[in-house]
């Protein structure tokens, strides 16, 4: 059965007519002027890129539910968003299933070759956070994570649901402007690997925007896992190709290593949060981190300082910088942690962080807790009529990943090894078949009505180690400022990146910038793209309202 990604002309017509609910703040930030939010009676997508939006519109308005949608969107985004996402990565995903009334989760990510050890990567002078090349190469475990998903949660095929990645790989499709502009600033890079050059350069070049661009041997390998199952990829002869050109190039997979592979599910982890609750994944992922960050404000007067004022930015800054020194030594894999997650989220571990911000002055470094016992990604999200929601992400880390494509398969080899630290005896340091730190993280919240909890928001924003920043910023603008979905994505955002280093957008006055600076903060420049691009679904009384963010070229759609 073939699906087609388009949108009929009266679903179109139904779109314009929508009305606009009133259960939703329609406060925007006065800074930035952005989209309206979309509302929807029965279902809606949101992705980062248009073609990827409507093809999973096309599974819900086809029967299909929320599951399905969501891995028909990411396979599209495998092929127009290339340097982003692909079957080379991993994936995360927190489910509602409306009839249980309850979360599922799942962490889709691979683990490290066996042959991937520390000394070996000491000696060959390793690079922890930007290696690239088949040195980085661990397990991708997308493709198993989608198969599981659907076969549990799905009503529809893995076969079903690559038809509209097929047809886009096959007959190809126009480029959109900022996906170009993000692809040519890679074409120095995909030049280093003869099979990428020739994968997604056109005579050399990118493809600008507008240019039509086909991947005539994804459209085959897609077309291979349809008809033989996830099993050619994890063991059969897609792996062994896989596996023979990674260790060619001094990679450590094994066949082995892709034939043990298998996705996880994990129990999300949660804080209150006015009046909500907070979802994210455990370790392996930096999820933990959003929640850290909200405990360690929760008694700060946050609408009082006003949103985006200087001692509001220093707060969250000095907050980011906290909890990410917890990410760096204590999350890793599941299997390999020193701290339960609990236990960095206990009243006495947030007391004593908390402790350590200043309020008025910038530190450069801050410890870890006590111990008591640029990349990039997509992201997506989708709910359907039954009340299902989907939070989705989707990742080849760095954009096109390692570098590596086998020649003549179309898809570009994560590099997610990077994540990985040479520093002895953590848990993330490098060891045969561990799960590398992720930066991936989607978003939840949920509500307690009448006794019960209920689905409120499925959110996520894309960007490395932006994300959980990210995550902090977008869950205030909307529930401490009161923004409805697109506001609170428009509004402008810092990135805060090491030691003194902030980034701000440019809709931040030079008042703000100057009393920053006047606390200690370095700010330096960077483009829109290091910021992060999120989406977001709210479900409403009836219906759903949803945004999508103009950073990126994507939409949300509902019908």
């Amino acid at each position: 059965m073939r699906h087609r990604a388009v949108i009929s002309l009266p679903l179109l017509a139904a779109l314009a007519t929508l009305p606009h609910a009133s259960a939703l703040h329609a406060q925007r930030p006065t800074s930035m002027a952005g989209r309206s939010t979309v509302y929807a009676p029965s279902g809606m997508v949101a992705t980062s890129q248009p073609l990827a939006t409507a093809a999973g519109m096309e599974v819900l308005r086809t029967g299909g539910n929320a599951v399905d949608a969501a891995i028909a969107a990411s396979a599209v985004l495998t092929v127009t968003e290339p340097h982003m996402t692909g079957i080379g990565g991993d994936m995360f995903a927190i489910v509602w299933l409306a009839k249980a009334q309850r979360l599922v989760a799942i962490n889709a990510s691979g683990r490290a070759g066996s042959r991937m050890l520390r000394d070996t990567l000491v000696a060959r002078g390793f690079r922890s956070g930007s290696q690239r090349g088949a040195m980085s190469v661990t397990v991708p475990g997308a493709l198993a994570g989608w198969d599981l998903l659907l076969r549990t949660h799905g009503t529809r095929s893995l076969a079903q649901v690559l038809q509209p990645a097929i047809h886009y790989a096959r007959d190809g499709f126009p480029v959109t402007p900022i996906i170009a502009a993000q692809w040519t600033a890679e074409t120095d890079f995909l030049k280093r690997d003869s099979a990428a050059a020739a994968t997604y350069l056109m005579n050399g070049t990118a493809p600008r925007a507008g240019d039509w661009f086909r991947n005539s041997d994804y459209a085959r390998t897609l077309q291979t896992i349809a008809d033989s199952g996830v099993g050619v990829f994890y063991g059969g002869s897609l792996g062994r190709r896989l596996v023979d050109h990674v260790q060619k190039l001094g990679g450590f997979l094994t066949l082995e290593d892709l034939r043990k592979n298998a996705p996880t599910w994990v129990t999300p982890i949660s804080v209150e949060f006015r009046g909500h609750r907070v979802w994210e994944l455990p370790p392996s992922n930096q999820g933990i981190a959003v929640l850290e960050m909200l405990r360690i404000l929760e008694p700060y007067d946050l609408k009082a300082m006003g949103h985006n004022s200087p001692a509001y930015l220093h707060h969250l800054i000095e907050a980011k910088k906290l909890a990410y020194a917890d990410l760096t030594r204590f999350v890793g894999d599941a299997d390999h942690l020193d701290m339960p997650p609990s236990q960095m989220l206990s009243d006495e571990f947030i007391a004593a962080r908390r402790r350590l911000l200043n309020s008025s002055r910038a530190q450069e470094q801050v410890d870890p807790g006590p111990l008591r016992t640029r990349s990039e990604t997509v992201y997506l999200t989708v709910a359907d009529a039954d009340g299902n929601m989907v939070s989705f992400i989707n990742s080849i880390y760095d954009y096109f990943g390692s570098g590596v494509v086998v020649p003549g398969t179309g898809f570009a080899l994560h590099n997610r090894g990077a994540g990985f630290t040479l520093t002895p005896g953590l848990p993330n340091t490098v060891a045969p078949g561990k799960r590398p730190f992720h930066t991936l993280i989607p978003g939840f919240v949920t509500r307690t009505v009448n006794g019960r909890e209920e689905a409120y928001m499925s959110f996520g924003l894309m960007g490395g180690g932006v994300q959980a920043q990210g995550h902090v910023q977008l869950l205030l603008n909307h529930f401490v400022f009161g923004m409805d979905p697109q506001a609170a994505i428009d509004a402008p955002r810092f990135r805060h990146y090491d030691g003194y280093r902030v980034a701000l957008e440019a809709p931040f006055s030079d008042g703000v910038r100057a009393a920053l600076q006047g606390m200690g903060h370095v700010l330096i420049e960077q483009p829109t793209v290091a910021f992060g691009g999120a989406q977001v679904i709210i479900r409403l009384p009836r219906g759903y309202g949803a945004g999508s963010d103009p950073r990126k070229d994507g939409m949300a759609v509902g019908y």
